[in-house]
């Protein structure tokens, strides 16, 4: 919250406990702004123990102080703001990237106190818009932060691409992050690791345009990530053994479970899915398995081929989207036609969610 005046506030505005207001040049009785930025954010005045004050401060009264008040966050962010949060973005990048402890809220925290009048549900959400330059920059993003556009798409791009020149080591942390050899955890709970699919969600991306040619990155790590052979093959023993586990233990069909098979193993890749698995009625289910150690609306490519089969068994194959596989492994999946549920590249079958 600002307060502004265009004049100095009446005397019956000081109290025993004040307050310097920088902008009005005046004192401002504490008890008032406590009371407004609890009026403001609660929808009533009240003490930090959550009891009303006795007597509610109105817009008027503060009219009356000949003071002015501006809802926090409600200006375009200034590219000072913007530098701050985007370097703030890639600090917890870089930690999450080198496998290191990373605490979102105490950043979020600590970056607060040196914005103008900021919300955290606004810096959440400008995160978010942080995302989004990096996936059309086709970088890394962070988890918990589905790209979502913005007005600001041509100051965020400049600040994120000036701002990633001095993060010299932070290509470097991607390409041993999307390099990474991954164990498939055949010890999990499979009762917790089927989730549902993202939720649909409306996309006007807006294009780089010039920006575009600044890219600062030789390497495509979503496709990089996706030649990483062993991330793919314990991706599909994944759902192999959350197969089975299905079969043989939430429909009590042992036999069936034996059945299951990893064709992309068995027979060769090149059929247009990774495992044959049954429904519990013994019908086929086809499913192809696209795994990832990054968050559940990371882009993947998918084959002609794969589309194709995907078309002509549209009522048994399912898309397997395993991710975060390295820490919390999960997946959902995409029953029939892929192109149903994501926005596909036409020149370059890369799929996107979001």
């Amino acid at each position: 919250m600002v307060l502004l005046a265009e004049s100095p506030p009446a005397t019956d505005s000081a109290g025993d406990l004040s307050v310097w207001s920088v902008e009005s040049e005046a004192w401002l009785d504490a008890r008032v702004v406590l009371q407004l930025a609890c009026a403001l954010q609660f929808d009533g005045p009240s003490d930090a123990a959550g009891q009303p004050w006795p007597a509610a401060v109105s817009r008027d009264t503060l009219k009356r102080l000949g003071f002015k008040v501006r809802a926090p966050g409600r200006e375009a962010w200034s590219r000072r703001e913007v530098e701050l949060l985007v370097t703030d973005y890639l600090q917890m990048l870089q930690l999450y990237l080198n496998g290191q402890p990373l605490n979102k809220a105490a950043h979020r925290r600590a970056l607060l106190p040196q914005l103008d009048g900021r919300s955290h549900g606004s810096i959440e959400f400008k995160r978010r818009n942080v995302s989004a330059v990096l996936r059309q920059l086709q970088f890394m993003e962070l988890p918990g932060y589905v790209p979502a556009e913005h007005a600001q798409l041509g100051l965020m791009t400049e600040v994120v691409l000036d701002k990633l020149k001095l993060f010299a080591s932070l290509e470097r942390s991607a390409e041993q992050f999307v390099d990474r050899d991954a164990s498939p955890d055949l010890h999990a709970d499979f009762s917790k690791v089927r989730v549902d699919a993202p939720a649909p969600r409306l996309h006007a991306e807006e294009p780089l345009g010039a920006y575009r040619q600044r890219r600062p990155f030789k390497v495509n790590y979503v496709e990089r990530e996706t030649h990483n052979r062993e991330l793919g093959l314990a991706g599909e023993k994944f759902v192999l053994g959350y197969e089975q586990w299905r079969l043989a233990q939430v429909h009590g069909l042992g036999q069936l479970a034996e059945r299951v098979r990893h064709v992309s193993v068995d027979d060769g890749d090149g059929l247009g899915y990774d495992i044959l698995s049954f429904e519990s009625d013994g019908s086929p289910r086809y499913l192809e398995v696209k795994t990832t150690a990054m968050h559940e609306t990371t882009p993947f490519y998918i084959s002609e081929n794969e589309l194709n089969f995907a078309r002509g068994e549209a009522r048994h194959f399912r898309l397997c989207r395993v991710f975060d596989f390295r820490n919390n492994p999960r997946f959902f999946e995409l029953p029939g036609p892929v192109e149903q549920h994501v926005r596909l590249d036409p020149a370059t079958w890369r799929a996107s969610l979001a």
